[in-house]
């Protein structure tokens, strides 16, 4: 198991006004909006989410480090967990060809208005549930997406995570280093369950039987 910064570049690209995000809405009533993971969060308005989820090309970097770091091969088998629209399953495509590359996804809104050029490399379906064979995939990544869960489902996610696993995994979760990244989060978050530290999410690992790799996300 290993800490790799690798999303950091991509979630600090986004500009964030915390503040606002209490102050100028009921943020209870646009949380639970949010956790319906319908059109409102992904392309409805910025108060319940992303205010817009269209590709623009942030994740081609994520997906080279991805490739180069884990030394894939050009058939690989991936699965993307919490795949959205398909964005990050697209971008390894076009690295890996000749590879086979899924996505997955609880939001049948995401999977219905997925990119065309992976629409049938994507379907629906839970983390805590995968549809697949034991060690059939060679890299298993799930990006922001894992602490969405509540603990015990997060358990089985993290469970299933290792049983669909052949060898490579990496996940991002939330975290929080102090006080001020621990109160930011709290302001900017609408679906997460699960936050953590830095410790107590590699002792959440190892409790759960997770041994790939992981980044987290702080809200500085």
């Amino acid at each position: 198991m290993a800490f790799l910064d690798f999303i950091s570049g991509i979630h600090q690209s986004t500009q964030r006004n915390y503040l606002a995000r209490v102050n100028d809405v009921d943020k209870a009533k646009a949380a639970e909006i949010a956790k319906r993971f319908d059109r409102d969060y992904f392309d409805g308005e910025r108060i319940y989410g992303y205010g817009g989820y269209r590709y623009d090309g942030r994740w081609a970097s994520l997906a080279k480090k991805l490739v180069e770091h884990y030394q894939l091969k050009s058939d690989a088998k991936i699965l993307d967990i919490g795949c959205a629209k398909g964005f990050l399953v697209y971008e390894l495509s076009q690295i890996l060809p000749k590879g086979t590359i899924q996505g997955i996804d609880c939001s049948s809104y995401a999977i219905e208005n997925g990119m065309n050029e992976v629409k049938g490399s994507l379907q629906g379906g839970l983390a805590t549930s995968l549809p697949f064979t034991e060690n059939y995939f060679d890299l298993v990544i799930s990006i922001n997406t894992l602490h969405n869960l509540r603990l015990p489902e997060l358990e089985k996610a993290l469970q299933e995570i290792e049983r669909v696993g052949k060898n490579h995994k990496f996940i991002v979760m939330d975290g929080y280093r102090n006080e001020q990244e621990k109160v930011n989060l709290l302001y900017w978050q609408l679906t997460c369950e699960c936050f953590f530290t830095p410790l107590e999410w590699e002792w959440i690992f190892q409790k759960t039987g997770y041994s790939g790799d992981y980044d987290l996300v702080y809200f500085q």
